[in-house]
């Protein structure tokens, strides 16, 4: 409880930042998928794919094919001998990413109808072959799969969803757990080839990808719905057909609830994404994954060439091709896209992302956060950024790790976000609740220090410990003389402003010395040197304070007594030893002050002016750090409930020193030494000096003792 209400301002930005990173997880807004598909580009870019050599080729339609051929669409016989040459060059499947949704326009019937031509003409030309059944014939030899279009818009022209498409499809489907309709993409309706080609095709397959809203295409669905039914992609059609496989088996992700794990395909299980989709791996540009149509039909290529392998028929012709855009950052065929997907299959090199790679990321953001963020309220600021760097080091090595080795898609990004989000707030509101301390310790303490010393504690608050330590202090106490009685004359509201301008005066003075403010206790003041900022000199600090309170006192005593107002005298010990400072005041009030003897004795030597008669008493503790103080010893004053003598000295202000007074007090300095060593002259040498000066007090009381026996110095006191 206690840490939390220290560390509180840290806490709540931190909790804040992960609560705010895991809400935009959840909702998974397009900024930060744009973002995620960003980092899993870069991870391609890269480390592209390396090249291994696959049974998947592609026979492009060039441009160089349709200048030795014939301008496009050719006719369905020359795709027909197309067909046929890689049948007999026995590819396991011929995926062709064309649709021939139409009649060929080329056949003899079709053109002698747009010609017009006579009944002689059609009667001579009645025997020649349909372009459309001469290549219904070759499809229907084998391993041929057509491609279909597909369209979400439900007036869009095109076949019946059900037939032939879905209805009619050679593929059985079966699941897992939780049947794949409704987590594939779903379509309205489904455009395909002729009625004839699709009764004899071994396939056929939607050629639609699904690219993200920035034009690429990162994945490449295995299977779609189509109204109420499931229905394959060109690319798996092709690896079923290869495989002479005929269903598909999806796995949902156990308990299910959030999509597709797999789908299995023959003897291949393809990890897929909850929508059935398969990241695409892209490699660079390999010149021999596509052979030109044109060499296939003049018998350019060896069939061992074309053997055993899956081969898509499309067209990279200027003004033919369907340009895709791919994570690489380049535009390609879309039948490259089909060839790339199905040569990461085959070599077992591509890209996944698991269905718990999302917890894992959450679980990242939430503990990688707290981390980030509580190692700021907790530790110091270099070991926290040196946390933050190893936090960011350790999750960005690691996801690309499970990319580069693994194949795994981890995405950094948003974990990353939100521990620098954590990180920063903490260190935004740590840094605002230093401040509020500082500002709280500048608050507190210009109550007992000076200015000056605040700064100080505020720039170095290794020096204030609120703890008890020991430590060697002088100590300044002063007190007005009757101040009791005068208030007891005065109204109340008038007594208090007085004695508000005095002791105001008073702290400004012990301010300027650089002197903390111990106490006030009614018109007594109590200040303490060398704390809580230790000060070599401050026994000549306290002994300067009380010398100018002192010059004050006597002023300010004049200027009341100018307008009428008779103030008491200011009477001043000073004494210096070693005493524990602290917060004495617990955790409800902050009381900083110093406990010990010397705090006592510097106030009994401020109570012994009254008996002694004079205002300012210092000890000879405090002397020793005083070599040049103008002062007149005392003696050892025994006080009240003390079992030692103390050596004590008054004060002298030698701004109002004059040569007869400095005559005067070199003569008590000889008549003092006189008495500590018991001469016989010391009585004649202080009856001189009372006959000098009879408001001399403090002669006055050594003649007094010595007259009644005294031979040294101690002077017993009966007050307090």
């Amino acid at each position: 409880m206690r840490w939390l209400q220290s560390k509180g301002w840290g806490v709540v930005p931190t909790l804040l930042a992960i609560g705010l990173g895991l809400l935009v997880f959840l909702l998974n807004p397009v900024p930060v998928q744009v973002l995620r598909n960003f980092m899993f580009d870069q991870y391609q870019r890269w480390q592209p794919r390396p090249y291994v050599s696959a049974p998947v080729r592609i026979i492009d339609i060039d441009d160089e094919s349709l200048q030795r051929l014939g301008q496009w669409p050719w006719p369905r016989t020359r795709v027909a001998e197309l067909i046929s040459r890689l049948q007999e060059a026995q590819a396991s499947a011929i995926a062709v990413d064309i649709l021939f949704a139409e009649p060929d326009r080329t056949s003899p019937k079709a053109a002698l109808d747009a010609w017009g031509a006579s009944a002689r003409i059609r009667e001579a030309v009645s025997g020649l072959p349909d372009h459309d059944t001469v290549l219904a014939d070759v499809i229907g030899k084998g391993r041929v799969v057509l491609g279909v279009s597909l369209d979400r818009q439900m007036d869009a022209p095109a076949t019946p969803v059900t037939t032939p498409f879905a209805a009619t499809s050679a593929a059985r489907y079966a699941s897992v757990g939780e049947s794949a309709l409704g987590y594939v993409h779903q379509f309205s309706s489904a455009r395909t080839a002729l009625p004839m080609f699709v009764e004899q095709a071994a396939g056929n397959g939607a050629m639609t990808f699904e690219p993200d809203s920035d034009g690429v295409v990162r994945r490449v669905p295995l299977l779609v719905q189509v109204g109420e039914h499931l229905a394959p992609t060109l690319s798996a059609e092709a690896l079923r057909v290869s495989q002479g496989a005929s269903n598909y088996v999806t796995r949902a992700v156990p308990p299910g609830g959030v999509g597709l794990e797999e789908v299995r395909v023959g003897r291949l299980t393809l990890p897929t994404t909850p929508q059935g989709e398969v990241w695409v791996y892209y490699s660079r540009p390999v010149p021999s994954r596509y052979i030109p149509a044109w060499k296939i039909l003049g018998n350019g290529v060896s069939p061992q060439e074309l053997k055993g392998s899956i081969v898509l028929v499309g067209t990279s012709a200027q003004g033919l091709m369907d340009l895709r855009f791919s994570a690489m950052g380049t535009a390609l065929p879309g039948v490259e896209v089909h060839a790339q997907l199905l040569e990461q299959v085959l070599a077992g090199n591509g890209l996944q992302r698991p269905h718990w790679a999302s917890s894992v990321e959450a679980l990242v953001l939430v503990l990688g956060g707290a981390l980030a963020g509580f190692s700021v309220l907790t530790c110091s600021a270099l070991l926290a950024l040196g946390i933050f760097a190893l936090l960011q080091a350790t999750l960005w090595t690691g996801a690309w790790l499970a990319f580069s080795t693994q194949g795994l898609l981890i995405d950094p990004m948003l974990p990353g976000l939100v521990l620098a989000v954590a990180f920063v707030a903490s260190s935004i509101a740590y840094h605002y609740a230093s401040e509020l301390r500082q500002r709280w310790i500048q608050l507190a303490f210009s109550r007992y220090v000076s200015p000056n010393l605040v700064t100080h504690l505020l720039e170095h608050p290794d020096s204030l410990s609120l703890g008890g330590i020991r430590q060697n202090c002088s100590f300044v106490f002063t007190d007005l003389a009757g101040f009791t009685h005068l208030m007891e004359d005065m109204d109340p509201a008038d007594a208090v402003k007085l004695l508000n301008e005095y002791l105001d005066h008073m702290i400004a003075i012990a301010f300027a010395h650089d002197g903390t403010l111990d106490r006030i206790v009614g018109d007594a003041v109590a200040i303490m040197f060398s704390a809580p900022v230790v000060q070599t000199d401050h026994r000549e600090r306290a002994l300067a304070c009380a010398l100018e309170m002192q010059r004050f006192a006597r002023r300010h005593e004049r200027a009341l007594a100018a307008r009428g107002v008779a103030f008491c005298q200011t009477r001043i010990g000073v004494h210096s030893g070693e005493v524990i400072v602290g917060n004495f005041g617990g955790s409800a009030i902050f009381d900083y002050r110093a406990l010990g003897d010397p705090v006592n004795t510097a106030s009994r030597l401020e109570g012994a002016n009254k008996s002694l008669g004079t205002s300012v008493i210092v000890s000879a503790d405090t002397l020793q750090g005083c070599p040049d103080a103008l002062t007149r010893p005392l003696g050892h004053l025994l006080m009240v409930g003390k079992s030692h003598p103390l050596m004590a000295f008054e004060v002298l202000d030698p701004l109002g020193l004059t040569p007869t007074d400095a005559a005067y007090y070199a003569a008590y300095a000889h008549a003092f030494e006189l008495m500590c060593h018991g001469h016989a002259n010391a009585l004649q040498a202080f009856e001189a000096l009372v006959a000098q000066r009879p408001l001399d007090t403090v002669a006055a009381l050594h003649l007094t003792r010595l007259r009644a026996g005294a031979r040294d110095d101690l002077v017993v006191l009966a007050q307090k």
